[in-house]
């Protein structure tokens, strides 16, 4: 693996993290997530972070996983950094909880097989 590419995957990792440590710190529900804009701001900014570098991956690890949905993960990005205060907070709640933890899992896995 190109060193470019595990540099990505560890900072992938250390977004998911941050959105985890996120959903401890103000809880695992989502009424405190749709009342609370820190908290969405805070998550947000990760998953625009994740889109951002997610797409500066070579087409190598890419292509190695063609199950993870790699555009889908960009046009998050875009979404949150487009909606200008009109995303779907239900949308991004369930990227948090159900995408996530899948993405860092994936992520992990391609670098420990480097």
């Amino acid at each position: 693996m190109k060193s470019r590419d595990k540099n990505i995957l560890e900072h992938i990792l250390i977004y998911c993290d941050q959105i985890f440590q996120a959903v401890e710190l103000f809880g695992n529900a989502y009424e405190i997530f749709k009342n609370d804009a820190v908290y969405r701001n805070a998550c947000c900014m990760c998953i625009l972070q994740i889109g951002e570098i997610t797409g500066k991956l070579s087409k190598e690890i890419q292509e190695k996983r063609p199950e993870i949905p790699w555009r889908a993960i960009k046009d998050m990005r875009n979404i949150c950094a487009h909606s200008y205060g009109d995303i779907d907070i239900e949308t991004v709640w369930d990227t948090i909880i159900n995408d996530i933890p899948a993405f860092r899992s994936e992520c992990e896995n391609l670098l420990m097989e480097s």
